[in-house]
């Protein structure tokens, strides 16, 4: 039989978690539903985590939102429907996504074009577009920067492939 954590144990496990990387308060009260400890519980140790600054929705939305777009080549789209997974207040959301730098984030889009074109068989440029913009709104970025980059030519539709 698993021995029950105690409020003060909880406390000590998050605060520990939390001093190594940045967790937002949806995974703390996740991870103490799985130690089945009581709302109110939580509540306090939620509470006290808060205001030791362990724990700050802002400044883990801004380490997520940076993680996501440059390492994991994600749009906005997608990185505000895993923010709002977590429980991010949507006034955070808001603020946090209203910060990505543009050139930044054409600076991740352009690559992911050009590189999935050299993987993609098409019968016509019509084809190729449709693919390419299926693609990349798969990955969050919205229809009008897709349009953005692939009018500009950055993604040469006419290129072939230099195998």
């Amino acid at each position: 039989m698993k021995k029950a954590i105690t409020e003060q144990e909880a406390y000590l496990q998050l605060a520990a978690l939390c001093a190594q990387a940045e967790h937002c308060q949806q995974e703390m009260r996740d991870k103490m539903r799985r130690w089945e400890l009581d709302e109110t519980a939580q509540n306090r140790i939620v509470a006290r985590l808060v205001k030791e600054r362990y724990i700050d929705d802002e400044r883990y939305a801004r380490a997520f939102v940076k993680e996501k777009i440059r390492y994991n080549k994600w749009g906005r789209r997608k990185v505000q429907q895993a923010l709002w997974l977590k429980h991010i207040d949507s006034e955070i959301q808001q603020r946090v996504l209203d910060e990505i730098d543009e050139k930044e984030y054409l600076d991740v889009l352009r690559p992911l074009l050009k590189q999935k074109r050299k993987s993609i068989r098409a019968m016509s440029d019509y084809e190729l577009r449709q693919k390419l913009v299926r693609f990349a709104l798969g990955r969050g970025f919205g229809f009008d920067i897709i349009r953005q980059c692939l009018d500009v030519d950055d993604i040469d539709i006419d290129e072939e492939d230099e195998d």
